[in-house]
């Protein structure tokens, strides 16, 4: 999808988990790009047809919705080609559905490593694959949505930073099995929305002054550098993209 031609179809991007929080506001932002939409949602419903409904008074049929649980591998054809159908096309798949939660050392269950390797993982390997063969017909990309948890571990969450860090090497080894007719980049979120299980405030700060900005981000600084890695970083792939205000920079 290289090509800034307007008289071109809309592109179409797949959002997986975009109901809520990043993957919602990232649907906002390439909404108003001009891209067409195909919102992934589990048991969002509610939530992502008022997405729709919100996205649609600005432009009339321009985002459709797909309800999938992806622990179930084998739907994952019928999801892709559901997805390309309703346009003809498939531009773009952002791999955002993530599962986050502490795994401590000495209670880790196969339960917590299913989940946490499925959604993080196993589901944008799969889905990948899956959406390749469109994806090259279209130039197009794969984005995932990995985490500076990566490269360094975060305390009490192993199994989570496990799967980060091969969702990392994930994008690294795909950006070479499929170019060149598809670019695959990463975007690492550091301190953008605070986990739904709460921290206090003396923990927010704390991993605040770690930062070189010394603030927290906006889901909008994600979903600004999905815009970018589609529309502007036609020579870029094989890269994560660390947006954490500088974060990975302290020791």
């Amino acid at each position: 999808m290289d090509n800034d031609n307007n008289s071109l179809p809309p592109p179409v991007v797949l959002i997986t988990g975009a109901a809520h929080r990043i993957g919602a506001t990232t649907a906002r932002v390439l909404h108003e790009a001009g891209m067409n939409l195909v919102i992934h949602y589990r048991n969002s419903n509610q939530a992502a047809t008022e997405l729709r409904n919100e996205l649609e008074q600005n432009r009339p049929d321009s985002v459709a919705l797909i309800q999938a649980d992806l622990h179930q591998t084998a739907t994952f054809d019928s999801m892709i080609q559901q997805a390309q159908s309703v346009w003809g096309q498939l531009d773009v798949l952002i791999n955002n559905a993530s599962t986050f939660y502490p795994t401590p050392v000495g209670s880790i269950s196969e339960q917590n490593w299913d989940e946490l390797i499925g959604s993080n993982l196993k589901a944008p390997l799969f889905l990948s694959q899956a959406a390749a063969p469109y994806l090259k017909q279209r130039q197009g990309n794969i984005i995932n949505i990995v985490d500076i948890h990566a490269d360094r571990p975060l305390k009490e969450h192993t199994v989570y930073s496990m799967a980060k860090a091969g969702l990392a090497m994930l994008t690294k080894s795909l950006a070479r099995e499929l170019g060149p007719e598809i670019r695959v980049n990463g975007i690492a979120p550091g301190a953008i929305l605070w986990p739904e299980n709460e921290l206090n405030e003396a923990s927010k700060e704390e991993i605040l002054s770690r930062t070189a900005l010394k603030r927290s981000g906006e889901p909008t600084d994600i979903a600004n550098t999905a815009l970018f890695l589609i529309e502007h970083a036609h020579y870029i792939t094989g890269q994560i993209i660390s947006v954490d205000g500088g974060r990975t920079l302290s020791n």
